[in-house]
């Protein structure tokens, strides 16, 4: 009996060296991590190590809470791909990089760094942080890799969700499958950078609910987001970062946010000591109203009413018999449509208490004050409503909607003001007018009957102050050839332009006397400028050459359409200058300049990853929509490609250069000219050949921008053994032999953009199609790119283009083809 308690004895003191030898907190080159053996923190809270969820049989590598009895995993590594056996192990391999090697010598999952060092460790941090650094680096912050970059399933205090603008990482937390898979569902949460930020969540591509964007306080989706007893939050969105974190008030509170795949519901926990349990502090959604644009288009979701769901004041069921069955998903339209020549009969409705629209196509000025906001999108027909962006300290900044407004609901406390744009009626309208051409401004001797008629609505208390400020003498200029002034023959309409005049000593100044150190670019019709003005603007100026003798034309096709179009993926035009021979188009400055300066430079290429390019062919195709349908005229721009796409501070795309662009009116779609322009390489076969151009001509250069966008490769320039065909024709080639995706950019070969890659190809194939009318419109390219509905497969394209002849096959009495420096090519054409 002694003998059997000495054993026990001595085993115990085992086990217990055994298991203190292994609560390390770091692993180098030479101490690799087995199973068996783990990790732990320095103060004991987090443990790594191998483990086996629920009734799996296989292995992965994770973190887990040491300091809690219940075993809550909050980080897996090799969350797709487990290891089998008990040989596997975790090391520092000969690169420097951390990898788990499975029990037969594969790689089951990497931690890749770029930065190399000596002597390289493995640590967990208090903070459940495990981090790659240089043993000898005495900065804790600097870090090689940290799985902080990589969330699962849970956010903890400390981590952040969101991007990192200047590497384009992305921090998302996805589900656990379910409780036997921790690999990634389709249920997921992070930040959308498609217009204003917000924070979203994801069932696959569609988006589940909204938190909305950021109001200086708190989430406009999330009004009970507010100081609390148990963390505290912040948002911090800059030219660098975009990402919301939390910390723990009390270092002893035990809190962590998961994503739940099973029941769809995203939960903050408090481990309650006493209890020895999780408890749920809040989860989202709350309710039905939380449940995306549940209402559908300008509907308004309130919680509590039978049914929840309204249209907005002044808008009505687009559906009305859908709408009595509780189908809601077509949502609402305007009661009384307004037209954009009538701005001055249009007010706005103030919404309260609101849960702020869907902000993926919106506009924001952070400096602008609600008055101000409210003129710009007045003057702007695709603004339908205005709302400031900061609701501290009485509100400030500008955020103007385009579009429907979506994901609309009511809150019964806390909420957002908006204005909704409506046309006054017929009736208060009169009024308003009598009173306001009797008064002029004047305070005294007016008819109060009439201002308690028209006060009947907020929308006409809007308009007073609209008709006053367009009763107010607008300063205008006119621009000076040699009839002094600047007017163009559209449908033999003059118009004047309403645009901010600079003095040539202004802009001379801002550019430093046009320094060459000041140069963005040169083109066929003059040199680009970066400029700073006196208010510490940043501006871009496109200085027309004086020997151009084609550039007043094109200067003043470009004024008058670029001063009329407001869309977040258009350049915008900021003013312009003539003086004597000069004559000068200042724009907004786009920091990182035009996409053909990324796509097409192998080391610049790699800062776009494939969620970069596509959100630049989206804003493209957004962008090219609204000048072929929703702007007042229907405009072809004629020459769409890369150095006429110019990327932001966020790579948000907006299409520029509008001097070969083309205006329609009313129901025209086409037209035919003997003066070709456009780039070599971007135009449609029948544009080419015969001079017809269209929306559909403006497609094809589209299908070719993508296709440049997704291989990185220039159509014109582009080599191949058989130097017979251009980039086109190596895609159609690759498609029909079942291999699309060789096309793809050597950058982005990675499994998580291939399907996305392949649908934008077999996109771009519609339209680069030889015929126009076999090429979808813009509207149904939209549509294409935001759905995984299934596409029509393509017809053979017009892509064979030789520097000699123009299309293989095709009768032309085109001459000849010469380009300029800037790639744009003049053909003069006799049609046929």
């Amino acid at each position: 009996m002694k003998k059997v308690l000495l054993m026990f004895v001595l085993t115990k003191i085992l086990l217990f060296f055994l298991c203190t030898s292994t609560a390390i907190d770091s692993i180098s080159q030479f101490k690799p991590l087995s199973v068996g053996n783990t990790l732990v923190s320095e103060e004991g809270t987090f443990e790594l190590g191998f483990f086996r969820p629920g009734r799996a049989a296989d292995l992965y590598l994770g973190i887990w809470y040491k300091s809690i009895p219940v075993k809550t995993v909050v980080w897996v590594a090799n969350r797709g791909k487990p290891v089998k056996g008990n040989s596997s192990v975790l090391h520092i391999n000969s690169e420097g990089n951390l990898e788990l090697v499975n029990h037969n010598g594969v790689v089951a999952w990497s931690a890749n760094s770029t930065k190399k060092v000596q002597n390289p460790i493995v640590q967990l941090l208090n903070s459940g942080n495990l981090v790659v650094r240089d043993e000898g680096d005495q900065d804790p912050e600097s870090y090689l890799w940290q799985s902080f970059d990589y969330p699962s399933d849970t956010l903890l205090p400390g981590m952040k969700l969101g991007w990192d603008l200047r590497t384009g990482l992305e921090r998302r937390v996805s589900a656990w499958k379910n409780w036997d898979d921790p690999s990634p569902g389709d249920f997921s949460w992070g930040i959308s950078l498609e217009g204003f930020p917000q924070v979203m969540m994801w069932k696959g591509s569609k988006v589940f609910y909204r938190g909305g964007h950021w109001n200086g306080l708190g989430f406009s989706g999330a009004p009970e987001l507010k100081a609390n007893p148990v963390f505290e939050f912040k948002f911090v969105s800059n030219e660098n970062e975009v990402y919301y974190t939390y910390s723990l008030t009390n270092e002893s509170i035990i809190s962590r946010i998961v994503m739940n795949q099973s029941i769809s519901t995203r939960q903050r926990y408090i481990w309650i000591e006493d209890a020895q349990a999780w408890r749920i502090y809040a989860s989202v959604p709350r309710d039905n109203c939380d449940s995306y644009n549940i209402c559908g288009s300008n509907g308004n979701c309130v919680i509590g009413d039978s049914p929840v769901c309204h249209c907005l004041s002044g808008f009505k069921p687009r559906f009305p018999k859908h709408w009595d069955m509780m189908d809601w998903t077509q949502g609402c339209f305007l009661s009384e449509e307004w037209n954009c020549e009538e701005r001055k009969k249009h007010g706005f409705v103030k919404f309260n208490q609101l849960k702020a629209p869907d902000t993926s196509n919106s506009w924001v000025n952070e400096s602008m004050s609600l008055t101000e906001c409210r003129d710009k999108c007045l003057a702007n027909c695709s603004c339908n409503a205005y709302a400031n962006t900061d609701v501290r300290g009485g509100g400030k900044g500008c955020l103007m909607w385009f579009g429907d407004l979506r994901d609309i609901r009511e809150f019964s406390a806390g909420g957002w003001d908006l204005y909704v744009r409506t046309k006054i009626l017929e009736s208060e309208f009169t009024l308003l007018s009598q009173f306001y051409i009797n008064h002029e401004g004047e305070k005294k001797n007016y008819n109060m009957k009439v201002v308690a008629v028209v006060l009947t609505t907020a929308a006409v208390v809007a308009a007073i102050l609209a008709l006053y400020q367009f009763g107010k003498r607008m300063k205008k200029f006119r621009a000076c050839e040699s009839s002094n002034s600047l007017i163009v023959d559209n449908n033999k309409d003059e118009e004047e332009l309403e645009l901010p005049f600079f003095d040539q000593a202004a802009i001379t100044k801002a550019t430093n006397g046009f320094s060459i150190n000041n140069k963005l670019g040169e083109g066929g019709f003059g040199t680009v400028y970066m400029g700073t003005l006196a208010d510490g603007q940043e501006i871009a100026v496109k200085r027309l050459s004086q020997s151009s003798g084609q550039g007043f034309n094109e200067f003043k096709n470009e004024v008058i359409l670029i001063a009329k179009l407001q869309h977040r993926n258009l350049v915008k035009l900021v003013g312009c200058c003539i003086e004597g021979e000069e004559k000068m188009l200042i724009y907004e400055y786009m920091p990182n300049k035009s996409l053909d300066s990324f796509i097409f430079d192998q080391a610049k290429a790699k800062i776009l990853d494939w969620s970069k390019r596509f959100n630049i062919i989206c804003g493209v195709a957004r962008g090219l929509l609204y000048l072929h349908q929703d702007s007042r005229l229907r405009i072809i721009h004629r020459d769409l490609k890369a150095s006429n796409v110019l990327l932001d501070h966020e790579f948000n795309p907006k299409i520029s250069d509008f001097g070969m662009a083309r205006t329609f009116g009313g129901d025209q779609i086409e037209g035919n000219t003997k003066r070709v322009v456009g780039t070599y390489g971007y135009m449609a076969p029948e544009y080419a050949i015969y001079g017809l151009f269209s929306v559909k001509s403006d497609v094809f250069s589209f299908g070719v921008l993508m296709l440049e966008i997704v291989s990185g490769k220039k159509n014109r320039g582009f080599s191949h053994s058989n130097n017979s065909i251009n980039l086109i024709g190596q895609a159609w080639r690759f498609w029909k032999e079942t291999r699309p995706l060789d096309l793809l950019d050597s950058c982005m070969e990675n499994s998580s953009v291939l399907s996305g890659a392949l649908r934008c190809i077999h996109i771009s194939l519609l339209c680069v199609q030889q015929h126009p009318e076999d090429r979808p419109n813009m509207s149904t390219v939209v549509v294409m790119l935001s759905s995984e509905s299934s596409l029509p497969q393509p017809k053979e394209p017009g892509f064979l283009m030789e520097k000699e002849k123009i299309f293989l096959g095709a009768e032309s009495s085109t001459k000849h083809l010469f380009s300029s420096t800037n790639d744009i090519s003049l053909t003069m054409l006799e049609p046929r």
